[in-house]
């Protein structure tokens, strides 16, 4: 019996060496094609630029390249796949991927002509697949942040996406000044303090909620529950899920808070409170006794002090404002939406009193 438990053990530790090995192998290759891509685009941009017509040269190379590399390589050197790769060298050759700002960065040179002279060394750390969704986003700040985010966070295509429609980094820049929003752009998200965990609105487009259908709290607090990846995918970074429905009990009286959090890099507890409709300051005030009882009674001596989110559908800024005391660093109301807003919708809310920066 000890003898088949060990070649169990054996066989999950090679198993565990092997996937390990495979992850690598799959990051060096993506990383490689990557390099390819860009020198690929190098050289098309550096021949293109010998034509005297260059727009029309550039054509003529492209379709000519295109018919001799796919039959000597095969599928994948299409016109438009030669003109992404002159694209992507054209977006990261100037100095305004900021690689260097990534953890963790595998280095890697490119030999640019037959005399192996390294004329370029380049840092990619993402697949072919999300520079061509980044290669779309026209402001470099903002293509710079999703860069780094998706890097830092190992971002799935489809999160990238999902991030991107929901407009992460203009929610992110709404509470923030110019040079605030150009740390974005260097480092992406950094908490610090409190206020840097909180969004406004968040987008919970994954319930598969419409805005107009009727459903309660508690419908909301259940969608949240199974749809959890996703929802701490939106809370952002360093969150994990305590419980639901957590009861606080004194004088005989008992209070539920809907959801309970821990962030494990402010090293606080989050409590997450949900209202349909509009927000009233007696919602407010019910979080303050929340977080005055987690402060006073859950939080350990080294914790910071807990923070308090409020999620409703609608909220004046005034009331939040004149409800909270002035040096308020705890609790925090932010909208939601269960679709995605529109274009206009983010316009409204970029250019809303609470979006503009200083």
């Amino acid at each position: 019996m000890s003898v088949d438990l060990t070649n169990e053990q054996l066989v999950k530790n090679i198993s565990a060496l092997l996937e390990n090995a495979r992850s690598k192998i799959v990051v060096t290759v993506n990383q490689t094609i990557v390099l390819t891509y860009y020198e690929i685009g190098r050289m098309i941009v550096e021949d293109e630029q010998k034509g005297e017509n260059r727009a029309e040269y550039g054509k003529t190379v492209l379709k000519d390249l295109s018919l001799h590399l796919t039959e000597k390589f095969g599928k994948g050197f299409s016109q438009r796949n030669l003109e992404q790769m002159r694209q992507f060298y054209l977006s990261y050759s100037i100095p305004q991927t900021l690689s260097a700002e990534l953890p963790n960065e595998i280095s890697s040179t490119v030999l640019t002509n037959s005399q192996n002279q390294i004329s370029q060394t380049a840092k990619f750390n993402l697949s072919w697949s999300h520079y061509l969704k980044l290669m779309r986003i026209k402001d470099s700040n903002e293509r710079k942040f999703y860069e780094i985010e998706s890097h830092k966070n190992n971002w799935s295509l489809r999160e990238l996406q999902r991030q991107y429609d929901s407009a992460l980094y203009a929610r992110l820049s709404l509470s923030k000044n110019k040079e605030e929003i150009l740390q974005l752009a260097k480092k992406g998200q950094i908490i610090e303090k409190p206020k840097d965990l909180i969004k406004d609105p968040y987008v919970l487009e994954f319930l598969g909620l419409s805005e107009k259908a009727t459903y309660s709290e508690g419908d909301l607090e259940s969608e949240l529950i199974d749809k959890l990846e996703h929802f701490l995918l939106e809370l952002g970074n360093g969150f994990t899920f305590v419980g639901r429905q957590q009861r606080i009990t004194f004088e005989e009286k008992h209070f539920y808070i809907d959801l309970v959090f821990y962030n494990r890099i402010l090293r606080c507890f989050v409590l997450i409170d949900l209202k349909i409709g509009e927000l009233k300051h007696q919602d407010i005030g019910q979080m303050q006794m929340y977080v005055n009882y987690f402060d006073r009674e859950k939080r350990l001596e080294e914790e910071n002090k807990t923070i308090g989110i409020i999620l409703c559908q609608d909220k004046s800024e005034a009331l939040v404002q004149y409800t909270l005391p002035e040096d308020n660093e705890q609790i925090f109301a932010s909208k939601y939406f269960t679709v995605l807003p529109s274009k206009q919708d983010f316009i409204n809310i970029l250019n809303s009193d609470n979006g503009k920066t200083s």
